[in-house]
């Protein structure tokens, strides 16, 4: 299996401006890239490589970058315009393909060849070694693919190894699984009654956000003062995001050490964001990601979110209620407990119902491995799809 780590560069001033350099060259040869696209239709990536060995000989300067690293820059183009074709296949309109722009190309890949990491260093092919900070090691045996350098808003610089490593799947329990609420009050409620704050980080920097802000128009366009100040208001978001990372990757990576399956309702979170008063506390809790970590940190199953609130987690009784009640109170069996915990345990049940479980884990399904659970949970998608 492929993993990526990410370490932070840096690099001294004359580094610096050669890795701006080579920013500068592979956004002006997507540029040229994306405007043959424009002017002649779809190309192959081949046709576009083929292109950019015509480029380097109108331009000889293209010589003095990594070769490898320019060919990159055709598979991003190719992918670009696939990208653009597959939306307007699924009906959405689009416009053309958009030139990079200084501020928005902050990427480059070595893919293959061009790089070493020996002794704190990273060598980098027309570039030089950089120091590199390694928090944690990469596996001996492992095989580096390809190295992302990438610069953030800030100025920092990174770099994203993709490596093969080993890997042993191990066996799962079903005993060991749990279902999770997220919400906007309380960030996640599980199926066991553990509740997770939500820290809104965004609402809590909101003055410092406007701050920064006001600062900024209140600078003349151009002047060396105003690009300071957006520097500082990049600074400013750039240190929310990462308050929210941290929270996220803790977060999950609790729950994947505690348990080994979890499941999470599948939310149309395109649509939730429609309601005005919620939508800048839905995109600040950051679900999705929260989802995406959870995927590759243990094994993750999203269950509809249909009537998980409104069913009664022991009786199956509907009862119906609004955002602002945030007690389940059945009038059926009499259940009371929080609107979040019962929405949890439905959450836990459709999950399991998913291996026909439906009361207690029978012993010849309390190990499986990952490739059985996903045997299963495809069989039980085709029995609904054929059902509806």
């Amino acid at each position: 299996m492929q993993r990526t780590f990410k370490f932070r560069l840096y690099p001294n001033s004359i580094q610096t401006k050669q890795l701006h350099y080579t920013l500068g060259a592979c956004r002006w040869v997507y540029n040229k890239m994306i405007e043959k696209i424009r002017s002649e239709g779809l190309h192959t990536r081949n046709d576009l490589n083929y292109f950019l060995t015509e480029l380097k000989e109108q331009d000889r300067w293209l010589y003095s970058y990594h070769s490898k690293m320019l060919q990159m820059v055709s598979t991003q183009a190719d992918g670009a315009q696939k990208s653009l074709a597959q939306l307007r296949k699924n009906g959405h309109k689009t416009g053309d393909l958009k030139f990079a722009r200084f501020s928005e190309y902050n990427t480059f890949v070595y893919n293959q060849s061009g790089f070493e990491i020996k002794d704190s260093f990273l060598h980098l092919s027309k570039i030089g070694r950089i120091k590199i900070i390694q928090h944690r090691d990469i596996p001996e045996n492992s095989e580096i693919k390809q190295i992302t350098i990438s610069k953030s808003k800030s100025g920092k610089w990174h770099a994203c190894v993709i490596a093969d490593i080993d890997a042993v799947l191990p066996k799962i329990s079903l005993e060991k699984s749990v279902g999770i609420d997220v919400g906007i009050k309380n960030f996640a409620y599980d199926s066991d009654g553990y509740q997770t704050p939500n820290p809104l980080n965004l609402q809590k920097m909101l003055r410092p956000l406007a701050r920064a802000h006001r600062k900024i128009s209140r600078r003349q366009l151009g002047s060396q003062n105003r690009k300071k100040a957006v520097k500082w208001y990049q600074i400013v978001h750039e240190r929310i995001k990462n308050k929210r990372r941290d929270f996220l990757h803790k977060l999950s990576t609790l729950y994947a050490r505690k348990y080994d399956v979890v499941f999470l309702e599948r939310l149309t979170k395109l649509n939730m964001v429609k309601n005005h008063r919620m939508a800048r506390s839905i995109l600040d809790s950051g679900w999705g990601i929260f989802g995406n970590m959870l995927d590759y940190k243990t094994l993750l199953i999203e269950v509809p979110s249909k009537n998980t609130t409104v069913n009664c987690s022991r009786c199956g009784n509907m009862v119906p209620k609004s955002l602002a009640v945030r007690t389940h109170q059945c009038d059926r069996c009499g259940l009371v407990l929080d609107r979040d915990h019962n929405a949890s345990i439905n959450i836990l049940k459709k999950g399991l119902e998913i291996f026909g479980i439906t009361h207690q884990i029978p012993q010849e399904l309390r190990e499986v491995t990952p490739v059985e659970i996903t045997k299963w949970s495809m069989k039980q998608e085709a029995l609904s799809f054929n059902e509806g």
